[in-house]
């Protein structure tokens, strides 16, 4: 007759159910990698997607007469025009959501129009362009990156470089914030991916 101490020795040698315990710990971490991958992949084509069409925008903008300008109408300028026409374009070419975003979205301020729309679909922020036809920065090699915001930077004793920014900042909606609490994170991630882009003026 086997003792309780030989039977519990025996039980414990068996090692039938360690492979579901093995994959049951490591199944969280499994998923928050896979959808980790697809998720930052996603974001980082995306912000390339972005970047291409503000510096096409911008350089589409610069090349237009800075004449058209108004310093007091709030109607869209060629140039504003013809840079908004082509981040729509590029938005139904590449099947990205523009959160039915129209050109009489737009506000003015200065030399700066904002287009801003949040509907259509789009989560948190939704999409906003904004094209600064006046964008000023010093002339040498120690001015900053341009800001989301396509605000002027401050020139000093500097000449004056006068630029056309663009800006686009898109709504982004993360999983990987979601499974990470599998794991019991909890990251903070950025509501939106944007770029921005200078072009000087050509004329």
């Amino acid at each position: 007759m086997m003792s309780a101490r030989s039977i519990r020795r025996r039980y414990l040698r068996r090692d039938s159910g360690a492979q579901i315990v093995e994959f049951a710990v490591a199944l969280p971490l499994l998923v928050v990698f896979v959808v980790g991958i697809f998720d930052f992949s996603g974001a980082f084509t995306l912000k390339q997607k972005l970047t291409n069409v503000a510096r096409d925008a911008a350089r589409v903008a610069a090349a237009d007469p800075a004449s058209d300008v108004p310093s007091s109408s709030t109607a869209l300028p060629a140039s504003v025009t013809d840079a908004y026409q082509l981040i729509t374009n590029y938005f139904t070419v590449n099947q990205l959501n523009n959160c039915g975003m129209t050109a009489g979205s737009s506000t003015l301020s200065g030399t700066t129009w904002t287009f801003s729309a949040t509907s259509n679909g789009c989560t948190g922020p939704g999409l906003k362009i904004i094209i600064n036809r006046g964008y000023l920065f010093p002339e040498s090699s120690s001015s900053l990156a341009p800001t989301v915001s396509c605000a002027a930077q401050a020139v000093g004793s500097q000449t004056a470089v006068i630029g056309t920014c663009v800006s686009i900042q898109y709504a982004y909606q993360w999983r990987f914030g979601n499974v990470s609490t599998l794991l019991g994170g909890s990251p903070v991630l950025p509501a939106a991916i944007s770029a921005t882009a200078v072009a000087m003026n050509e004329n």
